[in-house]
């Protein structure tokens, strides 16, 4: 039978593994801004590739943030008592993090749906599959941490924006 203590252990691993693509999907919140990623084109159907939130320095920023959360796990959290990380992987995560949140707003567009405007589950949820996704070229997570960080991203993805939207930091809550 699982204790209490190993469930927490397993949570925080979990978490603690996909920590660059979560920061990587945050930083655009406070560093983004400036030149849109699409420059403004347009796909076949005239509409937006990606739209105006998804700017070139936001992009820039969450692959510089989550690489550098992957390189602090790599080096200085074995120091502290934390498992070892890996620089390359929190590349790769970000980099997964911030393509699925392209994808996602690309969706949107297509959907008609204005940026900024919500999409249930695909809101929560497209940039850490992705993120999953690119991780299995480097070191990809056991099941059961890829099912609590699947589980615990919608949740953890809420608060974070509500507590982003009271802060200012962002325009809606979601």
């Amino acid at each position: 039978m699982l204790s209490l203590n190993s469930i927490l252990v397993e949570v925080f691993n979990a978490l603690y593994y996909i920590f660059p693509a979560y920061c990587a999907n945050g930083a655009p919140v406070i560093f983004g801004g400036g030149k849109p990623i699409d420059l403004g084109r347009t796909f076949l159907d005239g509409k937006p590739l990606f739209g105006s939130h998804k700017t070139i320095r936001g992009f820039i920023a969450g692959l510089a943030i989550g690489t550098l959360v992957g390189w602090l796990q790599e080096f200085y959290a074995p120091k502290i008592g934390l498992p070892e990380g890996n620089t390359l992987l929190g590349f790769i995560l970000s980099l997964g993090a911030l393509m699925g949140d392209l994808l996602g707003s690309f969706l949107k567009r297509r959907l008609n749906l204005k940026p900024g405007a919500p999409l249930p589950i695909s809101d929560q949820i497209d940039f850490v599959l992705v993120a999953l996704l690119f991780s299995l070229l480097i070191r990809p997570p056991t099941f059961t941490d890829a099912l609590i960080i699947i589980i615990l991203t919608g949740p953890i993805h809420l608060l974070i924006n509500i507590a982003a939207y009271l802060l200012g930091l962002k325009e809606t809550p979601w």
